[in-house]
């Protein structure tokens, strides 16, 4: 599930170059505060995907909401 949740995300990515200094910058709509910067764009999606990985195991260790990403969700529910 995890690694669907991740794949579906970086599906989601978008990628522009920066003109001020060429490189390139990503970011995954809907996912706030997820976004790697780099001189080319391979290096930029192996960050995006590494920031990505981090943000999702914080979110899950401090009990955040994640977004719901093609009906997959993450978030743990505390047992009754």
């Amino acid at each position: 599930m995890l690694t669907q949740y991740i794949e579906v995300a970086m599906k989601r990515a978008k990628y522009e170059i920066l003109s001020d200094d060429n490189t390139f910058y990503g970011y995954i709509p809907g996912v706030d505060g997820v976004y790697a910067n780099a001189k080319d764009l391979e290096t930029c999606r192996s960050e995006l995907k590494e920031v990505l990985e981090e943000w999702i195991l914080l979110s899950i260790s401090r009990h955040l909401p994640l977004p719901v990403l093609d009906e997959i969700d993450l978030t743990v529910k505390e047992a009754v």
